[in-house]
């Protein structure tokens, strides 16, 4: 620094002794800036009658570099009248000239010891204009921020006791440059000198205090600055935040519940960080806040956070994800439907945490009352067409896929319609809070995308699966209308469920499947419900065959199936899922051994039994594939039989009293025809002997093999079943019974000499000797027939139709004999 420039109104000696290396000597220039404050009563004190200097903290200056005699310390009082003088005199521009040339010439020169002076000059400025400090604080400011960035770890100490005096002395006059100061602050929080470090904890707790004594704070001035700041990922600029916004949000005229929203991420992400006592301290703070969200719901933007909650909620670390889960829950019970429309995001949050083990437990269980939750705001309303809204609503309603791009990330349910789970780390744009409250709209695309993904990953866990299965029965019961929409994008999936190795998840698949084939909203005027030209069904192809095709009745009936009287009506939908099942049992031919009973029961008790059976048999009258044919008739002729979900269609056949009975009868036997022995045992349930006692006639002209008899013993142990007791029963009216009597002794010729030829021997052994049976009342009536063939059925058409089937069979063995055990299969409509 020159030392021939004027440096006016500095003397030249305050100039050499602010540019000096020693400490003292700066000081004492400082005390000739400004009187210090503890010697305003100077005659006749002594050192021990003095308070601490507020620039030096000392007790008084020493006797060795005053210019008076002893200890009355003359020359602070005389040094005074540097500033002093100044602010006497109102001179401001000798005030701002004074502050101007520390700052430039001293507190921002090049030499080290003479920012040391500057800083400390700069200090003495501000006590000495007290009250006044306030009018020149930014030029006060300014030049010790500056220094906060120097190199020198000392400097940056000298410039934070400094900035600490200015504060000290303008307090309340330093709120307007908050911002600077708190930037400043949040830098040295992290500084690593100790020294530095704690001196500006100090001038930390005086700012704390000041903002929290006044009420003046201009928090909308300082939320950009602390949004930026909160995404600092030093440990100690973090802990900072974090107590400012303790200090905050326990100020009662601060109300930083407003700007939670432009915060929220910030703090969720200072949650993981890998200090435990910074965690405990976010922890407090988010705990503050949650409470304060219970207390006042109603001033909470809800919306504005969703998708801060989505994201944190898909989170590895797993306190982020519990809390962010609790808040999420919390959300969802406090703001009801506004919630809706963030669903999708939620549901790509909630929907994998299903599936968590014991380990996180906890996070499980919170998800869990999430979905619960969220499930419960979707209303029959939501089904309503969507009313055409004002421009003025338009433009203010939130879009939940647009916010999450404005926060660097796409959740699961969004325009494009991905399952990436991976979000943006930080938040930057915010929507603003609507003015006017739009109406709220659940935007079931982006919900039916996410739950679509989520069922097509065969890697997500069953409780997940359930979930989304739930959802979409939840969805096709409350807003069918909507949902048929997409039906068409859902049902291949579905479908495909139904090889799940959780027998939970298939019973929830067919449910849905179910809802799907009954729902009236899936009546649609467009029969053609598959891209297959070969698997398009008209209208009339839903209805039971007519004479030409598969009805043998006499006279044809023209009722539908859906038309008739004893079933409910089914819709366009119920075909096209049979026949679809039907082809994934071929293709799966495991499917059908391990599940297929399973799937067709409790089909039988979700929808209508007769109608699956008469579609099933109506589709499977078309099959090519007549291995498939045989091996699927005899699972249903099983599960007719056997299952206790059939008993009331097992009685709807047995007598065939009714014309709906008599054409399910003859749907059945076309189809049943692809197994001989299923269908002898149709007859038999029917109380069709006579007829079965013909069929079996024809057995001598099949081909006998091994399966066949195998079929046969299977036969022979049902008639042991309580199902056939009725049956049984008959072979005591051996007159009347004439065929049934018959047809057993057939298929007694047809067994070998086994098990099962000896069970039916010793059963015919027991039919009694129909003399001994005879009574006085039974020679006097007239004997009767057995019972008789109904009228409207012709038999004649219905044994060469079995015929006909049968030659069939044979030529596709002798087919396959010769070029292998593949043919593919294809339904012809």
């Amino acid at each position: 620094m020159n030392p021939e420039k004027d440096f006016a109104p500095l003397t030249p000696n305050i100039v050499r002794a602010l540019n000096d290396k020693l400490y003292e000597k700066r000081k004492v220039a400082a005390l000739e800036i400004e009187n210090c404050s503890g010697f305003r009563r100077w005659k006749g004190e002594t050192v021990t009658q003095l308070k601490g200097c507020k620039l030096c903290r000392c007790q008084g200056c020493r006797p060795s570099v005053t210019l008076g005699k002893g200890n009355d310390f003359r020359s602070c009082f005389r040094s005074g009248r540097l500033v002093r003088e100044f602010v006497a005199q109102n001179n401001t521009i000798q005030i701002k000239h004074v502050i101007q040339t520390l700052s430039q010439e001293f507190a921002l020169s090049q030499h080290p010891h003479s920012r040391k002076g500057g800083l400390i000059g700069l200090a003495a400025c501000s006590i000495a204009l007290g009250k006044d400090s306030g009018l020149y604080l930014k030029e006060l400011i300014e030049p010790v921020l500056t220094c906060f960035n120097d190199a020198d770890s000392r400097l940056r100490y000298y410039a934070c006791e400094a900035l600490y005096n200015i504060v000290k002395v303008a307090r309340g006059a330093v709120l307007p440059h908050f911002n600077v100061l708190f930037d400043g602050l949040s830098k040295l929080a992290a500084d690593p000198d100790p020294n530095v470090k704690s001196g500006s904890e100090l001038l930390d707790r005086l700012l704390k205090d000041i903002v929290t004594e006044s009420n003046k704070f201009d928090l909308v001035g300082f939320i950009p600055l602390l949004r930026e700041r909160i995404y600092s990922n030093n440990q100690y600029a973090r802990q900072f935040i974090i107590s400012w916004i303790l200090v905050l949000e326990s100020v009662p005229d601060i109300n930083l519940l407003d700007y939670l929203p432009e915060i929220l991420d910030g703090l969720f992400q200072i949650l993981g960080d890998n200090g435990k006592e910074i965690r405990k301290m976010c922890e407090v703070v988010l705990g503050e806040f949650l409470k304060e969200i219970k207390k006042n719901p109603s001033s909470v933007k809800f919306a504005e956070m969703a998708n801060i909650l989505v994201i944190h909620c898909q989170t590895t670390d797993d306190l982020i994800q519990l809390t962010a889960m609790c808040w999420m829950r919390e959300f969802i019970q406090l703001a009801g439907r506004v919630m809706l429309p963030y669903s999708s995001g939620i549901l790509t949050a909630v929907l994998p945490c299903l599936a968590y083990d014991d380990r996180k437990k906890s996070i499980k269980e919170v998800a869990n009352v999430c979905n619960q939750s969220l499930m419960k705001l979707v209303t029959p309303e939501d089904d309503e067409p969507d009313e055409p809204k004002p421009v003025g609503q338009r433009q203010t309603e939130p879009n939940p896929e647009d916010s999450l791009a404005k926060q660097g990330g796409t959740a699961s349910g969004g325009p494009d319609g991905s399952c990436d789970s991976s979000f943006g780390s930080s938040i930057n744009v915010f929507t603003p809070a609507s003015t006017d409250r739009a109406p709220v709209t659940l935007h079931l695309d982006g919900i039916v995308q996410v739950l679509n993904c989520h069922l097509k990953d065969m890697t997500i866990g069953m409780m997940t699966r359930i979930a989304v299965l739930k959802w979409l029965y939840h969805l096709y019961i409350k807003t069918p209308r909507k949902m048929f929409r997409h039906t068409d994008s859902l049902f291949p999936i579905l479908l495909q469920t139904l090889s799940d190795e959780s027998d939970e998840v298939v019973l929830k698949d067919l449910e849905v499947l179910a809802e799907i084939a009954s729902s009236p909203a899936g009546q649609t005027d467009d029969p053609g419900l598959t891209d297959d030209p070969d698997l398009r069904v008209s209208h009339s192809e839903l209805q039971v065959p007519t004479s030409g095709r598969a009805s043998l009745l006499n006279p044809p009936s023209t009722k539908g199936l859906e038309c008739s009287p004893s079933t409910p009506t089914m819709n366009s939908y119920f075909y096209k899922f049979m026949i679809n099942l039907l082809q994934r049992f071929s293709s799966e031919r495991k499917l059908l051994e391990v599940r297929g009973p399973f799937i067709i029961r409790q089909l039988c008790l979700l929808l209508n039994a007769e109608n699956i059976f008469h579609s099933m048999a109506d589709i499977l009258l078309r099959e090519e594939d007549l291995k498939f044919a045989s091996t699927m008739v005899h699972t249903l002729n099983t599960i007719l039989l056997t299952s206790a979900e059939l008993f009331q269609l097992r009685n709807q056949l047995k007598d065939l009293k009714t014309l709906e009975s008599q054409n399910l009868f003859c749907c059945l036997y076309r189809s049943w025809c692809h197994n001989p022995v299923t269908t002898v045992s149709l007859c038999f349930l029917t109380q069709n002997y006579r007829h079965a006692y013909d069929l079996i006639q024809k057995f001598g002209d099949l081909e006998v093999t091994v399966d066949f008899l195998t079929e046969v013993d299977k036969l022979v142990q049902l008639i042991e079943c309580p199902i056939f007791t009725y049956l049984r029963l008959q072979l005591l009216d051996v007159k009347n019974n004439p065929y049934l009597i018959k047809a057993l002794y057939g298929l007694l010729m047809l067994l070998p000499q086994s098990s099962a030829f000896q069970l039916l021997s010793h059963r015919l052994q027991c039919v009694p000797n129909p003399e001994l049976l005879q009574t006085e009342d039974s020679l006097k009536a007239t004997p009767k027939s057995q019972k008789g063939d109904s009228p409207s059925i012709d038999y004649t058409e219905l044994l060469q139709h079995f015929e006909k089937v049968q030659k069939q069979h044979l030529e596709v063995r002798h087919q396959r004999s010769g070029r292998g055990d593949h043919l593919d299969r294809r339904v012809v409509l």
